[in-house]
């Protein structure tokens, strides 16, 4: 189907993510979406990143070494729980400023499921960029217990920033 001048008029842009301006200090946001990790995920990341380290993809080795399997690479884990959190914190776009204090609680397996939420730590004006302010999280990934209908066992958290685009700013 081709797209027509008329059908192109019609069409809007529909803004995803939060502005610097829908930040609090203090704000939680508990990111709706949750993902399973299996060995799958596991081998394919392992391999596409050259890690070597056989607990992430040898279950003799692992289970040699006091684990029931394959360890999911802690890199994953820790991706996964970033990538949860883009859609509430920083799909409206602007830089990634980086990761701070990152830290890894244990071990997570095959057929596990994550979910995550954030914190606004700090906001404040950019001075290089005034249509900008940047914008600290405190992430915290965590294992969904099903039979406890709970998330409370903390896998990794994480500070990270980003420079968060203001309302109605003009353009940088």
């Amino acid at each position: 189907m081709a797209v027509t001048d008329e059908s192109r008029s019609r069409a809007r842009k529909i803004p995803k993510g939060h502005l610097y301006d829908d930040f609090e200090v203090g704000q939680v946001f508990p990111h709706h979406w949750g993902r399973t990790l299996n060995e799958g995920d596991n081998s394919l990341f392992t391999t596409l990143t050259l890690s070597f380290n056989p607990l992430y993809f040898n279950a003799v080795y692992a289970r040699g070494h006091g684990h029931p399997g394959i360890v999911i690479n802690p890199m994953l884990v820790f991706l996964t729980v970033f990538g949860l959190s883009v859609e509430d914190l920083s799909e409206a776009g602007g830089l990634f400023l980086g990761v701070d204090q990152l830290t890894f609680h244990r071990r997570v397996y095959a057929g596990e499921t994550l979910v995550a939420r954030s914190t606004v730590l700090e906001k404040r004006e950019s001075q290089s960029r005034p249509g900008s302010g940047i914008v600290t999280w405190h992430t915290e990934g965590f294992l969904l217990d099903p039979a406890r209908g709970n998330s409370d066992q903390p896998v990794v958290d994480f500070r990270r920033s980003n420079l968060v685009p203001k309302r109605n700013a003009p353009s940088e």
